[in-house]
């Protein structure tokens, strides 16, 4: 990032923690982890400890970092390096992202930036029709639908957790990442432990991956034997009917079909709803018992909204709610191809276009890539 990039961005950040530090959450615990934090154009910085909130405050004025981040886990010496850290537990996290869902809607509001002359088209392109480089960066500016169906997931997700595996609501925190979707924490003592192959068993039946037809009453030889699951059952079993079947009505003659189509193809079908029926979740965040996840409250560089704590996942409007950034004007040269909304206020399409646009605005397309400042 350029430095007048830089210089107009870091302000911003610096105003935000001064006037919001209030929004940042404190997790319980302080002094046993271990926090993170990157500035920009600048690498990780790791093994951090923090041990009351005067010190978090102080980090955030004194270093103004981009991002900032808090490890799921609590260790006895959490400055310590890795090996030294003595790891005591940690909170079990998922990570959900609308870049994972293989949505459609997606190749109209990305933009690909060509690394050589910066020129910018919507859609993915594989050389710039420009200059010819075949160099370029794909930039996803964001989109309600994204957003509402990463809610569909993340709703998914906490059903799952509370009807199968005995977590209540009031321990699971649900906030918006800051970019295109949601991250979920469970606070519940039973989990804390769980090291890191029990937490990958645990991401699997949360995706309903590897489902076998013999769970679900199909067997292999002598299939005429076979009992499908009902309506209504518990867990998994009643998921798979409810998407098998749609209703009671329909459930006999449908059963009997899917019985005469045999195992193989009751497999193919096992798989095929594992997309629509599993939580969509990223597997590598929830089974990594090391990992700092990004601080609630603080600003994801990404996009310059902040980390939002949900209490209403159906009302929550990120592109109102999560952008906190100085509405003072900003002078920017804007080369962004595709309309942005912000809180409710519409933006662009711009081409290389000097334009005053509020400093939130200004920042989202900075950290895009697809402004510069004046």
């Amino acid at each position: 990032m350029l430095e007048k990039d830089v210089s107009l961005v870091e302000g911003a950040i610096k105003e935000y923690y001064f006037n919001h530090f209030d929004l940042i959450g404190i997790p319980s615990k302080i002094s046993q982890r271990e926090f993170g934090y990157q500035k920009i154009n600048g690498g990780m910085i790791r093994h951090v400890a923090i041990n009351d909130i005067k010190e978090l405050h102080l980090l955030l004025m004194r270093e103004t970092p981009s991002d900032v981040y808090c490890s799921n886990a609590y260790y006895s010496f959490p400055s310590m390096p890795m090996s030294e850290k003595d790891w005591k537990g940690a909170d079990l996290i998922f990570d959900i992202d609308a870049k994972d869902l293989g949505l459609s809607c997606r190749n109209d509001h990305s933009v690909s930036r060509c690394s050589e002359c910066h020129d910018t088209v919507i859609g993915k392109q594989t050389a710039c029709a420009k200059c010819g480089s075949t160099k370029s960066e794909l930039v996803s500016v964001a989109c309600k639908n994204c957003i509402a169906e990463s809610k569909v997931e993340t709703k998914k997700l906490i059903q799952i957790l509370v009807s199968d595996l005995g977590i209540r609501d009031e321990e699971i925190e649900v906030y918006f990442s800051g970019n295109e979707g949601f991250h979920l924490r469970v606070v519940n003592n039973s989990y804390e432990i769980l090291e890191s192959q029990q937490r990958a068993d645990l991401a699997d039946y949360v995706m309903f991956n590897g489902a076998i037809p013999e769970t679900f009453g199909m067997k292999k030889q002598n299939n005429s034997k076979s009992t499908l699951p009902e309506m209504g059952e518990f867990g998994w079993r009643g998921r798979v009917a409810e998407n098998l079947f749609g209703s009671k009505s329909k459930a006999a003659k449908m059963s009997r079909q899917i019985i005469l189509d045999g195992y193989s193809a009751f497999q193919v079908r096992l798989d095929s709803m594992r997309q629509t029926i599993g939580a969509r979740i990223d597997p590598k965040v929830t089974m990594d018992i090391h990992r700092i996840f990004r601080l609630e409250g603080s600003i994801n560089s990404k996009s310059g909204f902040s980390k939002f704590k949900c209490k209403n996942i159906d009302e929550f409007d990120p592109f109102t709610d999560a952008v906190l950034l100085g509405e003072e004007k900003a002078e920017v040269i804007a080369n962004c191809p595709v309309q942005i909304k912000l809180k409710n206020k519409k933006f662009g399409p711009y081409s290389n276009e000097r334009v005053s646009v509020p400093k939130y605005a200004a920042v989202y397309m900075i950290c895009k890539g697809l402004a510069s400042a004046v």
